[in-house]
């Protein structure tokens, strides 16, 4: 992890950006407090290409409808994340008071970033299908056993969610799930492959998830493997897998 034990900051960043020709990006939270979110959004606030936030807030609090009207003045919040992939409860997602906060994301018009592992799925399938009218992506694939190259029950979750048109999903965090050492395309391509069939090229968009992939690679072999990937698909497709369904999803 040593090659993540330092500050990151736009400018490293917009470097990368500009090296594969990438118009902005949207930052994602990263640590589960208020101050986070208003730092990326102050950030946002100096470096255009900031395009959008995803902060935290607490979905849990009882007084969420108040705290959401208050982040909604600000112009460039999109969404919200929790960690859940974090928390000892594998139905945290289920819980009444979570569900209740992330229903009072669709009156402000915010997206909401599903962050899970492969044995949170069974209760994220409950969760989706409990928001209907909610904006929702899963980020990193809901990170499958790359690195152990285990794909059946983490398969057959993520092509039931897929059936939900509102749900999204990132293309992102996918070295860092394989053998950080040793990853090849011929490895994470299956797991592209149930992505792709089972959302679409409507539902799917990239994601760099820098600068954590460093641990595993740079942003170049990330694009690079996903550029790969996508090499036989239509040029609208790429458009969209690139940036058109991010923006859609976050701004529209």
């Amino acid at each position: 992890m040593h090659a993540i034990r330092k500050d990151f900051m736009p400018d490293d960043l917009k470097i990368e950006l500009n090296r594969h020709d990438m118009d902005g990006c949207i930052a994602v939270q990263v640590d589960q407090t208020d101050s986070e979110t208003q730092f990326l959004l102050d950030l946002a606030d100096r470096h255009p290409f900031i395009q959008g936030v995803v902060g935290w807030v607490d979905l849990r609090s009882s007084d969420i409808e108040k705290q959401l009207e208050l982040w909604s003045t600000k112009e460039k919040l999109r969404g919200f994340r929790h960690i859940v992939q974090g928390e000892s409860d594998v139905n945290f997602l289920l819980r009444s008071d979570f569900i209740h906060g992330v229903h009072a994301l669709r009156r402000f018009d915010f997206t909401y970033d599903i962050l899970v592992y492969p044995y949170q799925l069974g209760a994220t399938l409950e969760f989706v299908r409990k928001l209907p009218d909610q904006k929702l992506v899963i980020d990193h694939l809901a990170k499958p056993y790359i690195k152990d190259q285990y794909i059946d029950g983490w398969s057959v979750l993520m092509r039931e969610i897929a059936t939900y048109p509102h749900v999204y999903c990132k293309i992102s965090g996918i070295i860092t799930e394989a053998a950080w050492n040793a990853w090849t395309i011929d490895q994470i391509a299956p797991y592209l492959d149930v992505v792709f069939e089972a959302f679409g090229s409507d539902r799917v968009m990239y994601g760099s998830d820098w600068p954590v992939c460093l641990v595993a690679g740079t942003y170049s072999d990330v694009i690079g493997l996903i550029e790969q990937y996508t090499e036989g698909f239509s040029s609208g497709e790429k458009a969209k897998l690139f940036g058109g369904n991010g923006l859609r999803f976050y701004t529209e």
